[in-house]
């Protein structure tokens, strides 16, 4: 397709806001829609709903909270113009019944801003992987959730069985992808990385009109726990039309071996024949067992000692001569040649005197 051809939208344009010129009349009937919030809401809802009031009167809708019942009412009036404010309305009152502040939620007021609850409670079978998943959103001291929140450009709140999110549509798309690929088992860092990405490449105006198929990761799944083989495989016989041989009975054992003539006389006789040669087997056996204790054990061949050798000679001189020079000097005295050198300065100290 020609380029020239393509509807393109130019940068930093919005949709002309919706006045009372546009309808002067105003609404023919009246709307309402109510909603239920939990009780430990109600003390927030009390201090915050003076700007409520302000907020939603700018739009010409009434706003009623009643404690008793634990409900909060939006209703149009005679002076409200703008039909899609109702609606507006409607979602501020869910999104405060499910623990937004109201910072965030009088955002939901503006054109360009919408708002997505997404329900995660039955998408998971047990409560206890449902939470691990839960805390896989929202990560580390919240820091998957904050990533998010900045590449989205959208406000999340993750409140028990729902979340809540809050910001441009294109966000909001995303957002619910992410929500729902991390409650299939699918970690929130693939989508993110992914997120990134295309951030970089809308800042890029030559790949508008291309294909971002090659830039973005693709990520496959790998089941690392391979299934355990079991220890007795069942294999399947191949199959015959012909039913297995009958199994032999009892009597027709005997009349093969003959058994089935003889007399209950030889039977019985047989048969005690039988056990005795049991029993024999069974004492031979026993009494090896016995006998090994006596059994002396094999002893191992004596090692014959070698005698010390003799060969070399000592000389028995040679020793008593250092034994005789050894008693001569005695311990820690100077050696002779020291000691006349001492003597002779002795004798010249002498002299001098």
């Amino acid at each position: 397709v020609d380029e020239s051809e393509l509807l393109t939208v130019p940068d930093g344009w919005k949709e002309p806001a919706f006045t009372r010129e546009d309808n002067p009349k105003g609404l023919l009937e009246e709307s309402s829609f109510a909603t239920l919030f939990p009780k430990y809401r109600e003390a927030y809802l009390k201090e915050c709903w003076p700007l409520v009031q302000k907020a939603l009167g700018e739009h010409y809708v009434n706003a009623a909270l009643d404690l008793i019942e634990g409900s909060m009412t939006v209703t149009t009036t005679k002076k409200t113009f703008d039909p899609y404010a109702i609606i507006r309305a409607r979602d501020l009152i869910k999104l405060l019944a499910r623990s937004v502040p109201f910072e965030q939620v009088f955002r939901i007021l503006q054109d360009d801003v919408a708002c997505d609850i997404i329900k995660i409670g039955s998408l998971v079978r047990k409560r206890e992987t449902f939470i691990k998943r839960r805390a896989r959103l929202l990560g580390p001291k919240g820091s998957t959730l904050k990533a998010l929140e900045l590449l989205t450009n959208c406000y999340i709140m993750v409140q028990g069985n729902t979340v809540s999110a809050l910001g441009p549509f294109s966000g909001l798309k995303e957002v619910r992808k992410v929500v729902l690929d991390t409650m299939k088992n699918i970690h929130p860092i693939y989508n993110i990385k992914t997120l990134m990405i295309k951030r970089e490449l809308a800042k890029d105006p030559e790949l508008r009109t291309q294909s971002w198929e090659r830039f973005l990761p693709k990520f496959k799944r790998k089941n690392l726990k391979k299934r355990k083989e079991p220890k007795k495989k069942n294999t399947k016989k191949e199959y015959t039309p012909f039913p297995p041989p009958q199994p032999e009975s009892q009597i027709d054992k005997e009349l093969a071996s003959g058994e089935y003539f003889l007399k209950e006389r030889q039977k019985k006789r047989k048969q005690m024949q039988e056990i005795k040669a049991k029993q024999a087997d069974a004492t031979k056996k026993r009494q090896e067992e016995r006998n090994k204790a006596f059994v002396p054990p094999k002893e191992k061949p004596a090692v014959k000692t070698k005698k010390a050798s003799t060969d070399k000679k000592i000389d028995i001189e040679a020793i008593k001569e250092k034994v005789k020079n050894a008693k001569k000097k005695k311990l820690g005295a100077l050696p002779e040649e020291e000691v006349k050198l001492k003597m002779a300065a002795d004798e010249k100290k002498k002299k001098k005197k």
